[in-house]
């Protein structure tokens, strides 16, 4: 396994925060010139593939082209989906009542509470989710089993997500439909298909970058803390909270798993 050049690695981070904080401050200027601050969850992913991008840019002769390549183009194109599908799901709509409820404890301005606690927090995320997209390309060594394991591993998850959501749009839609909990689709199979793809997509970019020890043992925080996220913190367990007074959703949480997909259970 070939190390990391650390000094460029420290290098990247200066320039991946400048990215990352350019995207928030624009996306905090257009949501306040709107008056609606749920657009930052469409940076999220945007801020993503711009970290992407500069680190590619940033890496040139410093690490192999195939895998800078490769984990630019992965993480572009998850990013940018992500973006694509939350902007076209919220179009028309209001302030998220998330938003709603955590600025309505704002001790000054809402706007300038919500660029510390919303924008610069998420930001700080970013910046340390992205690590293994950051370190891969820095590892000079060829793409060997890890990396193109964790490109499957990256695929199944953009197909959980991809899938998952166009399958949830589509069922809402149906006014018949209202009020009522999805058990179609990958939802048969888990109750949160696009938090598991999520959970499949930071392990597969992780994975990219194990070919270098060093970067193996920067970057793992950030599956780690992504799984927490997902599966323990402001994930499965808020929404699952705010579904669990619909009709059926007893049943349908006693039949599908939990998170992993998983054939349902038995009705007993």
């Amino acid at each position: 396994m070939n190390g990391l050049d650390w000094g460029a690695f420290a290098l990247n981070l200066l320039w991946a925060a400048i990215a990352v904080l350019a995207v928030m401050l624009g996306t905090f200027a257009v949501a306040v010139r709107r008056g609606v601050h749920r657009v930052v969850d469409i940076a999220w992913g945007v801020a993503f593939s711009a970290v992407a991008v500069v680190t590619f840019a940033a890496s040139a002769g410093e690490g192999d082209l195939g895998r800078r390549i490769l984990v630019t183009v992965l993480t572009s194109v998850w990013g940018l989906r992500l973006a694509a599908h939350i902007a076209r799901r919220g179009r028309g709509h209001g302030e998220d009542p998330r938003y709603d409820a955590l600025l309505d404890k704002a001790p000054g301005n809402r706007d300038l509470y919500a660029l510390r606690v919303v924008y610069l927090l998420q930001g700080a995320l970013v910046l340390l989710v992205s690590l293994p997209v950051q370190a891969a390309q820095y590892v000079r060594a060829d793409l060997s089993a890890f990396a193109w394991a964790g490109t499957a591993l990256w695929a199944v998850g953009l197909f959980f997500e991809a899938v998952g959501d166009a399958q949830l749009a589509r069922f809402k839609a149906d006014p018949a439909h209202r009020g009522r909990i999805m058990d179609r689709g990958l939802w048969r199979y888990t109750r949160h298909p696009n938090y598991f793809g999520d959970f499949c997509v930071w392990w597969g970019l992780f994975l990219i970058a194990c070919d270098s020890g060093g970067a193996a043992l920067v970057s793992v925080v950030s599956p780690l803390v992504m799984s927490y996220l997902l599966v323990g913190g402001s994930g499965k367990p808020l929404l699952e909270r705010h579904m669990s007074e619909r009709p059926g959703y007893d049943a349908y949480v006693a039949r599908t798993s939990g998170f992993f997909p998983m054939p349902p259970r038995r009705e007993v």
